[in-house]
């Protein structure tokens, strides 16, 4: 991919990319909601056993549709499958805090900020096979402005003591 490419990304990403947080939004929800009514274990299981029903039938439909392939695919690194693990960490996590004084808003904005921090730190270090990038002013500034934009949800959103 060029560079000029990588810049201007086609539209359809930037949308896929926003429906992505409103389903990451009310999964955090409904998580949260199974949480306040179970508990957070209880949570991250239902959220991760309906994946795994859900992962086998897709499974079963495109396994009839799949053309066999020649010749060995080459396997996962061993840290990938650490992704499980940080999944189940992340439900039960967020589900302890949608239901605190931080609520839904607080709890994504939180998210976000810490999603932004360790992907900055990632580029920096080159870390899971990364090139390593340095972090220029655009990257340090958009991450105060998420990490400032965090801090006035929490404090002085509608949730605000």
């Amino acid at each position: 991919m060029t560079i000029e490419r990588a810049r201007n990304p086609h539209p359809i990403y930037f949308a896929g990319a926003f429906a992505t947080g409103g389903l990451l939004t009310f999964m955090v929800h409904l998580n949260g909601e199974l949480a306040r009514y179970g508990n957070p274990l209880f949570s991250s299981w239902t959220a991760h056993g309906t994946g795994i029903i859900a992962a086998i039938i897709l499974l079963l439909i495109v396994r009839r549709r799949r053309v066999l392939t020649t010749g060995k695919l080459p396997g996962a690194p061993w840290w990938a499958y650490f992704g499980g693990v940080s999944g189940a960490a992340t439900v039960i996590l967020t589900s302890t805090a949608v239901n605190s004084p931080l609520g839904l808003s607080g709890t994504l904005a939180l998210g976000l900020a810490g999603q932004v921090a360790f992907s900055v730190a990632a580029d920096s270090w080159g870390l899971f096979g990364l090139q390593k990038r340095r972090p220029d002013t655009r990257d340090v500034t958009a991450l105060g402005l998420v990490v400032t934009g965090a801090a006035l949800i929490i404090l002085f959103g509608r949730g605000a003591a």
